[in-house]
């Protein structure tokens, strides 16, 4: 090889190397300009709600039947319809209640005509007997004809008023508000009132219950830390567009405990005023404890999890990336409780968890705002209203 071929060859060679020093060096700042998201925890006062699994029941149910009988004829509601308290639903055929509450009027005006006559008799023979042109056994039969009228008449207005709420009773009106059944009877069919006959069922759902059944030891807990008297209660319900929430608070505890669960039933009545609501469905309930007590509260997608069990990555003082092992307590879908491995102050990594490794440098950006205990409580409203 010539002279000049070594030079040629020597530079092209330390030509490469310097294109691979710089690249490393490129991947070196690049490393060190990973940006991630941070927070800063603190041990505070946090609201905390247990959860439970609860399944949904309507606040009221009725079901109609009728107080006379005879023909239906007539139905003013659609299956499923929501009706109001008193609303019209059927009407059974009239013409013999309007037919008996006549003749009991008729009944009325014939007695009390008799009984006029009766008063006039009396009239007309009391000053006779008095003065002896009259006997008295005369004058008593009218007199006791007279009562007997009396009582008659009195016997005629209560027949009246039962003919009259007979014939109120053939339009049957909805109990309580609510949505009706599928109709159990036709227009045309027999209705018979000793027989109790179903005509439609009537629930009511706003506001509706939801019924859960927490340990005997969480009820424990609950009684001792709520200072309520109807703690703040929200159940979620699971829908093919997301989670919904509905509020409204627990009034119902039982007062013995399941032997063979060892739990106590519990009732949240809930607010349904679209009625999305259904009998029978299954939620989570969510009720209200305390916010009296301090805790250490994260974000529970920042918990990563290994054989050596959980942890997380901080940023320390010099922007370097390290895994804190952490031991958790209490904790639900919206926060985590961390009760040893961290302190306050520290400096926890919410984002690129999959890129950043031990020991690597990155450049922290406070997102404390927007990912912090108070931006998770105020955005899932679970900071209970003072003035309630």
């Amino acid at each position: 090889m010539s002279k000049l071929s070594k030079i040629i060859f020597i530079s092209i060679f330390f030509i490469f190397i310097g294109c691979g020093d710089e690249q490393s060096a490129k991947n070196v700042v690049k490393e060190q300009s990973i940006k991630v998201n941070i927070i800063k925890v603190e041990k505070k006062e946090v609201p905390i709600w247990l959860r439970f699994t609860g399944r949904t029941k309507a606040s009221n149910k009725q079901e109609v039947i009728s107080r006379v009988s005879g023909i239906l004829q007539k139905r003013y509601i659609k299956d499923g319809e929501y009706v109001k308290e008193a609303q019209k639903l059927f009407k059974i055929q009239q013409d013999e209640y309007i037919a008996e509450l006549n003749f009991a009027k008729a009944k009325l005006d014939e007695d009390r005509a008799a009984l006029k006559l009766a008063q006039a008799n009396v009239n007309r023979y009391e000053p006779l007997v008095k003065e002896g042109l009259a006997p008295r056994a005369t004058l008593e039969q009218y007199q006791a004809q007279e009562a007997k009228l009396k009582a008659s008449i009195e016997g005629d207005k209560a027949s009246i008023k039962t003919a009259k709420l007979n014939l109120d009773y053939t339009i049957i009106k909805a109990p309580i508000s609510g949505k009706v059944s599928a109709r159990r009877v036709d227009v045309g069919n027999m209705i018979d009132a000793k027989s109790s006959q179903i005509l439609t069922t009537i629930v009511k759902t706003d506001p509706i219950y939801a019924y859960f059944s927490p340990s005997q030891k969480d009820v424990m807990l609950f009684n001792k830390l709520s200072d309520k008297q109807k703690p703040y209660a929200f159940v979620e319900l699971d829908t093919p567009f997301g989670t919904k929430r509905f509020n409204g608070f627990v009034d119902f505890s039982d007062n013995t405990v399941d032997p063979l669960t060892s739990t106590i039933t519990m009732r949240a009545t809930i607010q349904n005023n679209n009625f999305e609501l259904l009998p029978g469905s299954f939620v989570y309930v969510n009720i209200f404890l305390s916010d009296k007590m301090k805790f250490m509260m994260i974000p529970p997608y920042v918990i990563l999890n290994d054989q050596l069990g959980k942890y997380l990555y901080v940023v320390d003082e010099n922007n370097t990336v390290k895994r804190v092992n952490i031991k958790t307590a209490y904790s639900t879908k919206y926060y985590a409780n961390v009760v040893s491995g961290l302190k306050d102050g520290d400096r926890v990594i919410t984002s690129s968890l999959l890129k950043i490794r031990v020991g690597a440098k990155v450049k922290p950006n406070d997102n404390t705002a927007k990912e912090g205990i108070d931006a998770i409580l105020k955005e899932h409203k679970l900071i209970p209203k003072k003035e309630q």
